[in-house]
């Protein structure tokens, strides 16, 4: 039920892709305590971006899941700008990112709601 999103007009590697992944993937579980088997996560990298009038490297993140609890937002975005900055070398001031509390009802798995 928790989704990454990670936009970035940085170009990456395979590996480099599968590495962000691992981590980020696992980054989130313990995040919101929720068990990794349901965590997904969406790496596009070398798209099209500016941030600021710039085309320096920049990210944009939307981590949405149910049950997001608003009053830990401000530790997620420090915890997802450090794991940004080590894998894509993106500095804090330079990563969006949004959050969404997502209702049961509106969440779709197979083939039914949560």
């Amino acid at each position: 039920m928790p989704l990454l999103k990670i936009s970035t007009n940085r170009p990456l590697d395979e590996d480099a892709v599968q590495a962000l992944l691992g981590e980020a993937s696992a980054e989130v579980a313990r995040m919101l305590g929720k068990p990794e088997q349901y965590v997904m996560v969406d790496v596009s990298a070398g798209r099209a971006m500016s941030f600021a009038g710039s085309t320096a490297p920049l990210a944009y993140l939307e981590l949405k899941s149910i049950g997001l609890p608003g009053d830990r937002t401000a530790d997620f975005s420090g915890r997802l700008c450090a794991l940004i900055s080590e894998h894509l070398g993106v500095p804090g001031d330079r990563v969006y990112i949004e959050f969404s509390d997502a209702e049961r009802h509106l969440w779709g798995w197979n083939g039914a709601t949560f």
